[in-house]
């Protein structure tokens, strides 16, 4: 695999034809200098591609319709503008909208950090956590709100949180927030709104109800298609594996030698009992493993993801929603335990690897009845997912 920016092949003649281009900066943004700084501190310099193409519309007012995968940038790409352009008050001045808790503390915390020199105030509001701390912070004012539908709902409908002074609404993983239920929370809240808001939707794929979002609630958006979908899957070295149901555990552990002492693991299982059930046998077979689903309580969910993201952890088992939004870039082998039942879930979970320009690697269990499946994949994918034998049929 070639990757980006590998130089051209002595004596090819490539780099001496390539012109040479200058790369954008974020110092070519009109930017204030608090954000700026900011933006030094972390380290950035250029600006992603979701980046470069939202910010110049989103700094100019215009309403974004981005299709970007999670870990593009798109989170920069709402957040450098919303920060460059409020001022502290009692109200908030834009609410982002995510579909799940794990999601609504990462774009928290990436949005602190951006407004660093700023005096905004920056709130996450999700469920399973007490309402006290919330109501106090309401009470003294949070300039950015980053909440799960369901409780921002719930704050408008005690009367702790109001959106009649919202300047920008971002609605961050469209299609995720249709699948886990919150569409008719969506719209309510965006009804709520003001009419003048700047709104902003990123969604890694447009479904029909996405759509209909961007066409009631924005304005002329401007839309932007960033990394599609076939072109995400091709950075990840893809393999599949037939292996009989019965047969997935023992499987599994003879791929232990080709994972590595220093492997990060995602297991992916379709069902949270699925989940505990391989938690429990790879605990037994002796792996330091955790489990992720939506059945857990939020503290414990916290902790393990905690855990995974400083790499005390170095196995997840998850369920497809409970590892959504998850960015950590360090994760080496995603594993597809179960099948994905089409090929947009699976793009989303092999996505969890190959992050920041690192290698990655996602290995796909075929069951007896998984055929289908396969070739729906397959066909999405085209010639990237390929064949391979566990060391479980080749002794």
């Amino acid at each position: 695999m070639i990757l980006p920016d590998t130089p051209a092949p002595e004596g090819s003649g490539a780099a001496l034809l390539a012109p040479t281009v200058p790369q954008q900066t974020f110092g070519d943004f009109p930017l204030r200098e608090p954000v700026l700084r900011a933006i030094a501190d972390l380290g950035w310099t250029h600006p992603t591609e979701i980046q470069a193409e939202a910010l110049p519309p989103l700094l100019d007012g215009q309403d974004v319709a981005g299709q970007a995968q999670t870990g593009s940038g798109k989170t920069a790409a709402f957040g450098i503008p919303i920060v460059n352009r409020l001022t502290h008050g009692l109200l908030p001045g834009a609410i982002i909208l995510v579909p799940t808790r794990e999601l609504c503390r990462q774009v928290t915390g990436e949005l602190e950090k951006l407004a660093k020199y700023t005096d905004l105030r920056v709130l996450a509001l999700y469920g399973g956590t007490r309402m006290r701390g919330q109501f106090t912070a309401l009470e003294q004012g949070s300039d950015i709100v980053v909440g799960t539908p369901g409780r921002v709902l719930d704050h408008l409908g005690r009367g702790t949180l109001r959106v009649d002074a919202v300047k920008f609404v971002v609605l961050d993983e469209a299609d995720e927030m249709l699948d886990i239920g919150f569409a008719e929370d969506v719209e309510n809240i965006l009804r709520r709104t003001p009419r003048a808001r700047q709104t902003a939707l990123f969604s890694a794929t447009i479904p029909g109800w996405v759509q209909r979002l961007i066409r009631r609630y924005q304005r002329n958006p401007r839309h932007i298609a960033i990394t599609p979908d076939q072109a995400t899957v091709a950075t990840v070295e893809q393999r599949y594996y037939e292996v009989a149901e019965r047969d997935k555990l023992e499987g599994f552990l003879s791929l232990e030698d080709e994972f590595g002492r220093d492997a990060r693991l995602i297991i992916f299982r379709r069902m949270q009992v699925g989940v505990d059930r391989l938690a429990r046998d790879l605990t037994h077979a002796g792996w330091l493993v955790q489990a992720l689903h939506g059945g857990m309580a939020q503290v414990d969910r916290t902790r393990t993801i905690d855990a995974f993201r400083r790499g005390d952890l170095r196995v997840l088992i998850a369920t497809n929603v409970a590892a959504r939004g998850l960015d950590i870039p360090d994760v080496t082998h995603v594993v597809n335990y179960d099948i994905p039942q089409n090929p947009e879930e699976y793009i989303h979970r092999i996505g969890r690897t190959a992050r920041a320009g690192k290698a990655g690697v996602a290995m796909t269990f075929v069951g007896e009845w998984d055929n289908d499946f396969l070739e729906a994949i397959q066909a999405q994918t085209g010639g990237a997912l390929q064949p391979a034998t566990l060391p479980l049929y080749a002794r």
